[in-house]
């Protein structure tokens, strides 16, 4: 059985660009989201994924992923997945032995900005860089299912 484990934050400043070591580009979109599983499709560059995920709000859930047909994503995409879809740039960096994920987002969650560190052990203790801010892990607004539905561009200001 696979399993995710990780940790989300938002950011405090902006000095984490300075230490990005490479960054890709994801177009998602989601079949499914329901109080157990999600589904989404993913397309980066040339490749495209299926991916199921557990609905478990934390720090652990269950992940599967798939390759699939890029031309099949593209349709699933375009006919099938709920809208907005999720447009966001993953930046790596890599700080004390441990890769940090962060996703600019864009589209309808543009000026949203989330950091990731995923652990082999719920147990891992990490150091977080003076750049990273409030842990969000248990705030179901910040999960790409969500915002699929809940789009930050939407949130109340209050």
């Amino acid at each position: 059985m696979a399993i995710e484990i990780e940790h989300k934050f938002l950011l405090a400043n902006d000095d984490w660009r300075q230490w990005v070591s490479s960054s890709v580009t994801y177009k998602q979109g989601y079949l499914s989201s329901q109080a157990t599983s999600s589904i989404r499709v993913r397309i980066s560059n040339d490749k495209a994924w299926l991916n199921i995920k557990s609905a478990t709000i934390g720090t652990q859930r269950h992940e599967y992923e798939y390759e699939i047909p890029l031309a099949d994503a593209n349709e699933i995409l375009d006919t099938l997945c709920n809208k907005p879809l999720i447009e966001k740039t993953r930046h790596f960096v890599n700080n004390n032995g441990n890769t940090w994920e962060i996703d600019e987002f864009y589209g309808d969650n543009q000026g949203l900005i989330v950091a990731e560190i995923e652990l082999s052990a719920t147990a891992q203790v990490f150091e977080k860089p003076d750049w990273i801010g409030a842990e969000v892990t248990h705030d179901r607004r910040y999960y790409n299912n969500n915002l699929a539905v809940q789009p930050y561009s939407a949130w109340s200001t209050d």
